[in-house]
C-alpha cells in the first residue's frame, strides 16, 4: 500500500490547483464566510484533487461533492458513476434551525415493466448463481446520481452547474493513469469480458487489461459530461443519451431488461426527512429508508448506551462482543423491516425508538453470545407480517466526505452496486446493477418480502452516509464507507472509536474491523484483531476471519475560539486522501 500511496503522490503533484477568487466574484454570495479551513477525502488522489479545486474557485461542498464524483466515476469506475445511484447527507451551518440537515435520495429505481418475478429463472435453476442476476440488462435500474447532485446543486450550489463538470472533463480528455486496484480488480473480473464496449475499453487489442501506469483516455465520457455540463441534467434523462442507455440494457448482449426512456425520463431525486438518534451527548444523524444503513447503525448505538463501552478496554473481548451482539440484534430487525417507505410499511422510528432499543439490550448477555438473533417487534402504526429479506450485497461502492470554508459539510455514498456493476458500459460509463439489492425472492413460505422487486421502487440499500451533531447541534464527525452490508458495522465501529475510545481519525479508519450481520461474527483477516478470534469464541460467537475491505474516509471538527479544526482520514485499505 505504501508504494500505491507513492505512485499516486507522483500523480498529485502534476495536479495544478486553481487560485482562489474572492467569493464576491460568486454566481450566489449570500453565504456567509464563517472558516478559513476546508477538506475532502475520498478513495482517489485525482478526485480529490478535483474537490479541491472547485472548492479554491471558490465553490461550495455540493459544488466540490459533483467534481468529485464525476471523476471518480471516471478513475474509479468499479465503485460508481453516473451510471449508478447514491445518498448524501448535507448539513447548512446558515440554514434556521431544524433545516440544517438534509438527506438527499438518488438511489436508482427498478424499471416501471419489471415485477416481483425479474429473477425467478435465477432461483429456480440450482445451476445458476447470484452473477447470472447480475451480468448484464436484467440488474440495471435507472440511473439516480446525477438528479439528487443536481436537487442539491439547485439548493447548495455556488458555483454554475458547468464549471463543476470541469476537472473530470479534463481528466477524461487527458487521458489517467491506472491505478494498482484498478488494474487488479479488471484483471482478476470474470465477467467484465462479457460486454463489448467494456471490453474495448479496459483491455488492449491482444485481450490483457491496462496494466498500471498506462494512460486511459476516455473521449466518451468526456463527450457526455460536456452536454450534461452545457444543456443541464435532462441531457442524461432525455434525448439521445437517454435512447443510448435504455437501448444498451434492453439489448444487452447479457440477459436484456426492460429499462425504458420513459424510466429515465420520469425519475426524480428526493429530499427525505434525515434519521437521527442519541448516543451519549452526540446525535448521531444518518441516511433513512430506502437505505437500512442509518436506522441499523443508530439502533446498534442505541442498544450499547445499556453499557459503558467507554470505560472498557479498546477492541478486547468483553467490550467487542457486546457491540457485536447489539449488531446482530438490530440486524435481525433490518433483515425483517427495511425496504422502500415509498410503497411498503418500513416501522422506522419505532426501529430506533429508544424504549424499544431499551428493551432488545436486555436480550444481550454480556457473558454469552446469543447465536442468531429473532427480529423484534417496533412500535408500528401497522400490523407486519412479512418474511426476511433474501438479497445479497457485494462489498463495493464509494464514500467521500467534503467541508468548505463556510461551514457547509457533505458525507456522500454512491455505488453501481458490485464492482463495474452490471458490466454493461454505455458512453463511457458503467450501468449498475442495482436491483440485486432486491430480494432474490418476492415471498417465503406465504408471507411477502418487504424488500421485494416492484416497478419503480428503490432497492433496499446499506449505504451510511452519517454526520455527528454535539449538544450545540454543530458537525463533530463526518463518516461513511463502501462495502455492500458490512458498511454498517465499519460505520458504527468508527463512530465508537472516536466518540467512546477518543481515537483521531485516521486511527479509528485504521483500526482493525469485527462485525455481524446476525450470523457469524466476521474478524479482519491478517490484523491484531485475530488475536480475538478463540475468546470471541469461549463466550459463544461463531467467529471466522474475513477480507473487511472497507473504504472509510471521514474527518474529526473541533471548534475553539478562533474557528475549528480539521482532523481527517483516508482508508488505507484503499488508494485514498484526504487534502485540505
Amino acid at each position: 500500500m505504501k508504494n500505491n500511496l507513492k505512485f499516486f503522490a507522483v500523480i498529485l503533484l502534476t495536479v495544478n490547483f486553481a487560485t482562489f477568487n474572492s467569493f464576491a466574484q460568486n454566481t450566489k454570495p449570500s453565504i456567509e464566510v464563517r472558516y478559513d479551513n476546508q477538506m475532502a477525502a475520498a478513495a482517489d488522489p485525482r478526485a480529490v484533487a478535483a474537490a479541491i479545486e472547485i472548492l479554491n474557485k471558490g465553490g461550495s461542498a455540493v459544488d466540490a461533492a459533483i467534481a468529485m464524483e464525476t471523476t471518480l466515476g471516471l478513475v474509479e469506475p468499479q465503485s460508481s458513476g453516473i451510471g449508478g445511484g447514491g445518498f448524501m447527507i448535507h448539513y447548512d451551518p446558515n440554514a434556521a434551525m431544524g433545516d440544517q440537515v438534509t438527506a438527499y435520495d438518488g438511489r436508482e429505481t427498478a424499471p416501471k415493466a419489471v415485477g416481483p418475478e425479474l429473477f425467478k429463472h435465477v432461483y429456480e435453476d440450482v445451476s445458476k448463481g447470484f452473477n447470472d442476476a447480475v451480468l448484464g440488462g436484467q440488474s440495471v435500474g435507472t440511473p439516480g446520481v446525477l438528479a439528487m447532485l443536481k436537487l442539491a446543486h439547485d439548493k447548495h450550489g455556488v458555483l454554475p452547474w458547468k464549471d463543476v463538470f470541469a476537472p473530470a472533463i479534463r481528466l477524461a480528455e487527458d487521458g489517467f493513469i491506472v491505478s494498482p486496484r484498478l488494474y487488479w480488480l479488471v484483471d482478476r473480473d470474470a465477467l467484465i469480458r462479457k460486454g463489448s464496449e467494456a471490453l474495448a475499453y479496459f483491455f488492449d487489442a491482444d485481450g490483457n487489461a491496462y496494466k498500471t501506469g498506462h494512460r486511459l483516455k476516455n473521449p466518451k465520457y468526456a463527450h457526455v459530461l460536456k452536454r450534461i455540463a452545457n444543456e443541464g441534467v435532462s441531457a442524461f434523462y432525455t434525448g439521445e443519451i437517454a435512447a443510448k442507455i435504455a437501448d444498451a440494457v434492453q439489448n444487452a448482449e447479457n440477459y436484456p431488461s426492460k429499462l425504458s426512456i420513459e424510466d429515465l425520463s420520469s425519475y426524480r431525486a428526493k429530499q427525505r426527512d434525515i434519521i437521527c438518534g442519541p448516543y451519549h451527548a452526540y446525535k448521531v444523524c444518518s441516511m433513512p429508508s430506502p437505505s437500512s444503513g442509518g436506522s441499523t447503525m443508530i439502533a446498534a448505538l442505541g442498544m450499547l448506551e445499556k453499557f459503558n463501552i467507554s470505560q472498557m478496554e479498546p477492541y478486547s473481548a468483553p467490550a467487542m462482543h457486546l457491540i457485536l451482539e447489539s449488531q446482530r440484534l438490530a440486524f435481525a430487525d433490518r433483515n425483517q423491516f427495511s425496504g422502500d417507505s415509498d410503497f411498503v410499511d418500513v416501522p422506522l422510528k419505532g426501529m430506533v425508538d429508544p424504549a424499544y432499543l431499551a428493551q432488545r439490550a436486555k436480550l444481550i448477555d454480556a457473558n454469552k453470545s446469543m447465536g442468531i438473533a429473532e427480529h423484534g417487534n417496533p412500535p408500528s402504526h401497522v400490523a407486519l407480517n412479512l418474511a426476511a429479506d433474501q438479497s445479497i450485497e457485494i462489498p463495493s461502492t464509494t464514500h467521500f466526505v467534503i467541508t468548505d470554508k463556510w461551514g457547509h459539510v457533505v458525507s456522500m455514498t454512491a455505488t453501481v452496486e458490485s464492482a463495474f456493476g452490471s458490466r454493461v458500459m454505455v458512453e463511457g460509463f458503467m450501468l449498475n446493477n442495482e436491483l440485486t439489492d432486491f430480494s432474490m425472492v418476492p415471498q417465503v413460505d406465504g408471507k411477502l418480502v418487504n424488500n421485494r422487486v416492484q416497478g419503480g421502487k428503490r432497492p433496499r440499500s446499506s449505504m451510511t452516509p452519517s454526520i455527528v451533531f454535539d449538544d450545540q447541534m454543530r458537525p463533530v464527525l463526518v463518516i461513511g464507507s463502501p462495502g455492500g452490508s458490512n458498511i454498517i458495522g465499519y460505520v458504527t465501529q468508527t463512530v465508537i472509536n472516536v466518540l467512546d475510545w477518543g481515537m483521531d481519525m485516521q486511527t479509528a479508519i485504521n483500526k482493525p474491523h469485527l462485525l455481524n450481520k446476525n450470523g457469524a461474527s466476521l474478524i479482519e483477516r491478517d490484523t491484531e484483531a485475530m488475536s480475538l478470534l478463540e475468546p470471541l469464541r469461549a463466550l459463544g460467537h461463531q467467529a471466522e476471519e474475513a477480507s473487511l475491505n472497507s473504504g472509510l474516509h471521514g474527518f474529526i471538527i473541533k471548534y475553539n475560539e478562533n474557528g475549528r479544526t480539521l482532523d481527517g482520514g483516508a482508508d488505507p485499505r484503499r488508494e485514498g486522501v484526504v487534502l485540505q
